[in-house]
């Protein structure tokens, strides 16, 4: 119970914290490899990306865990697909993509008895939202 000089105002809640999953660090990291030249844009969002997983997979850190995986694209693009369904893919030129994983992408697999695992990727572009960054806020919208 509070003391009455540290009462909490009516209808005051705990503070939880402002970002559970991983995602206000994931938009950060759009917005900031978006401000760089494009020719360091897949490299830098890498090192992001891992930063955010070792953050939030990190033992004790009370965030669900945020993964992705890297490919190479057959285009020469380097795609971070994640685990819910989404992918961001960075193509040669240095933009920036929200693709989902499935619909995406022409994808061809390599089987084995007791694997399945992605054998090639080739971005089909015309079903994705370009990532643009937003004026005055430097964080990033959508095409």
């Amino acid at each position: 119970m509070a003391s009455p000089d540290r009462a909490e105002p009516v209808g005051a809640k705990a503070q939880e914290p402002l970002d559970t999953t991983g995602e206000e660090m994931f938009s950060a990291a759009l917005a900031a490899t978006l401000r760089v030249e494009p020719a360091l844009r897949a490299e830098t969002f890498e090192r992001m990306a891992s930063a955010i997983a070792a953050v939030t997979t990190a033992p004790g850190c009370g965030l669900r865990p945020w993964t992705c995986t890297a490919h190479d694209g057959v285009d020469g693009s380097r795609i971070f697909r994640g685990g819910l369904g989404a992918s961001v893919v960075i193509d040669p030129a240095g933009r920036l993509w929200r693709a989902r994983n499935v619909e995406d992408f022409d994808t061809t697999y390599t089987l084995t008895d007791t694997t399945c695992e992605i054998a090639t990727l080739t971005p089909k572009y015309e079903g994705m939202r370009e990532y643009l960054p937003r004026a005055g806020d430097g964080q990033t919208v959508y095409r």
